[in-house]
């Protein structure tokens, strides 16, 4: 196992799931079912942690004349980021170049598309 308690690991996941850009404000218990998985599979936390943050950079960086994505609906969306880092981790230090990377290109959106309260999609 981790080694954080499973409580702990749970919500570490879910809200840095839902503080993300295009996520819901809340989660669903789908999402909870799958931080328990992740947990029971002893995945780390940080690279579950780096793959939410890379796969949410990756979509907020796309080219601009590709049309735009809907908002994620779920913690699975995030399931084939989590597989590639198993596989292939980021070095040391890089979640926080990720963090600062996804909080730049998250301020560069347009006002519409930035995750608020008040989105009427919520």
């Amino acid at each position: 196992m981790t080694s954080i308690a499973e409580p702990a690991y749970i919500a570490a996941v879910l809200m840095t799931y839902i503080d993300l850009p295009d996520t819901p404000l809340r989660t669903g218990p789908r999402d909870q079912w799958l931080a328990r998985q992740l947990y029971e599979q002893s995945v780390p936390l940080s690279i579950v942690e780096s793959a939410l943050l890379l796969a949410s950079l990756r979509r907020l960086t796309r080219g601009p004349d590709l049309p735009p994505l809907s908002p994620i609906r779920s913690l699975a969306y995030f399931q084939p980021v989590i597989s590639e880092l198993q596989q292939q981790s980021l070095p040391a230090g890089y979640v926080d170049y990720l963090r600062l990377k996804l909080r730049k290109a998250a301020d560069a959106q347009p006002a519409a598309v930035q995750k608020t309260t008040f989105s009427g999609d919520r």
